[in-house]
C-alpha cells in the first residue's frame, strides 16, 4: 500500500505573508485551504511564509503560544504543526514542569475534533507534533497538550527514536546562531486506520522539517508509525517532499 501525506490532492503551495487575505484566528471555510491571514495572530511562529497544503475536507488555523497548528476536521489531526525555536526559547524550555494534561480544542466543532475517548486504550500514545519540551513557558506547554496537537502514534516510537530527534533539534536550536522553525506532521496511507469512537485517523508514518534560515540549512526526519527498528538519520528537504508529495518551503529556500 502507497504512502502519500495528503492523499495525493495537488495544490501544495506556500503564501507569503504579505499576500494573505484577513481571515479571523481560526479559519472556518469549508474545504479551504486557509492562508498565512489566517494565522495573523501568531505569524511570529512561520519564517516569513505559510505553507498551504491541500487535505480534503476543512482545514482550521489554530494559534496557541508556542506554535501554530493546521488542523484537518477529516483525520481529527494536525496537518501540520509549526514552531520557532531560538537559543533564549530551548534555554527557558528547561526550567518549566511538564504536567501531563490532555485536554480536546474547544475551538473546534465536536464533529471535527478528537476527544480523549478516541485514544483511550487504542494502543496508541497521544503523540506531540509541537513537542512539549520545546515549550517555553507554563502556559506555552500547558497548551501543547491540546488533542488539536496530536496523532495516535506507536508508543516505541514515540518514547524512543521520536524522542531522540525532539531531543537533536533543541540541541542544534541551542546552539545556532539564528532562528530555526520546525514543522511537524502526519503522512497516511490511502486507507488510514482510526482510533475511537471518533475515528481518529492513524498515520502510516511522521515526519519533522527543520529549517535554519540564518545558515540556509534545511532537513527533515521521516518515520515509520509502528513497533519496530526505527533509524533517527535525517533525510534530505528534497527526499522528504518526494516522500511526502508536500511542499513546505518556497524552492528559493528549499
Amino acid at each position: 500500500m502507497g504512502v502519500v501525506a495528503m492523499l495525493q490532492v495537488p495544490g501544495c503551495g506556500v503564501t507569503p505573508f504579505e499576500a494573505a487575505p484577513g481571515n479571523p484566528a481560526v479559519a472556518k471555510a469549508g474545504g479551504a485551504t486557509p492562508g498565512a491571514g489566517a494565522f495573523e495572530q501568531c505569524l511570529q511562529h512561520f519564517p516569513g511564509f505559510v505553507p498551504a497544503v491541500a487535505w480534503p475536507g476543512q482545514q482550521r488555523a489554530l494559534c496557541f503560544e508556542g506554535y501554530a497548528v493546521l488542523h484537518s476536521g477529516q483525520s481529527k489531526t494536525p496537518v501540520y504543526s509549526v514552531e520557532r525555536l531560538t537559543q533564549a526559547s530551548v534555554a527557558a524550555a528547561k526550567g518549566v514542569k511538564r504536567v501531563d494534561h490532555f485536554y480536546p480544542e474547544a475551538r473546534l466543532p465536536s464533529a471535527d475534533r478528537a476527544q480523549l475517548a478516541d485514544y483511550s486504550g487504542s494502543g496508541y500514545d497521544r503523540g506531540h507534533m509541537a513537542p512539549a519540551g520545546d515549550m517555553a513557558t507554563d502556559a506555552a506547554k500547558a497548551q501543547s497538550f491540546s488533542l488539536a496537537n496530536m496523532v495516535p502514534q506507536a508508543p516505541e516510537l514515540n518514547q524512543r527514536d521520536w524522542n531522540q530527534i525532539e531531543q537533536a533539534t533543541r540541541k542544534y536550536a541551542a546552539r545556532a546562531g539564528d532562528d530555526v522553525f520546525v514543522f511537524t506532521g502526519p503522512a497516511f496511507s490511502q486507507r488510514p486506520s482510526t482510533v475511537g469512537p471518533g475515528k481518529v485517523w492513524v498515520p502510516s508514518h511522521t515526519w519533522k522539517v527543520v529549517y535554519a534560515r540564518g545558515e540556509r540549512r534545511v532537513w527533515a526526519y521521516w518515520m515509520e508509525n509502528s513497533a519496530g527498528k526505527h533509524s533517527p538519520k535525517p533525510i534530505s528537504y528534497q527526499e522528504f517532499t518526494q516522500r511526502s508529495g508536500i511542499r513546505l518551503l518556497p524552492d528559493s529556500q528549499g
